[in-house]
């Protein structure tokens, strides 16, 4: 991840940025550009990450709408729990062939124990390529 974290940021993304998106996330190119509760927003590249005839990869929409999502509920969930995915879906409607594909991670529901997002992914024109819907149980952390 690349994007830069200012000392006025008080929206979780000095949290996500400390924290990482993980080794997949970054071998893939994600760029964590937007962090909060009730917003998050990456990028990554369509090169590298195509299957053979050059089309984006569906696994590629659905590791950017995880990725997301799960971080998101994970700032939700707060200091001492976890949030696990349990459920992904995707529905893909058009597929990239150049450029970058954003993210955009919106809540759906925000519990106590489950959370549901929405991740919508778009092409470098603003047209919608794939739609995600993750859902993560959030349970405790195990004590030491």
């Amino acid at each position: 991840m690349t994007a830069e974290y200012t000392p006025t940021d008080t929206d979780g993304f000095a949290w996500a940025m400390q924290r990482g998106m993980g080794a997949l996330a970054e071998k893939m190119g994600l760029e964590l550009s937007e962090f909060s509760v009730d917003r998050a927003v990456a990028t990554m590249p369509v090169e590298g990450n195509t299957q053979p005839v050059g089309l984006m990869h569906g696994g590629a929409y659905v590791v950017l709408g995880e990725s997301l999502g799960s971080m998101a509920a994970n700032l939700h969930a707060g200091p001492g729990r976890l949030a696990v995915g349990v459920d992904i879906n995707a529905t893909h409607t058009r597929s990239a062939t150049s450029g970058v594909v954003t993210g955009v991670c919106t809540p759906v529901h925000l519990g106590r124990s489950i959370t549901v997002h929405e991740i919508v992914v778009s092409d470098d024109q603003g047209r919608r390529c794939s739609t995600i819907r993750i859902t993560n149980m959030i349970k405790d952390l195990p004590r030491a």
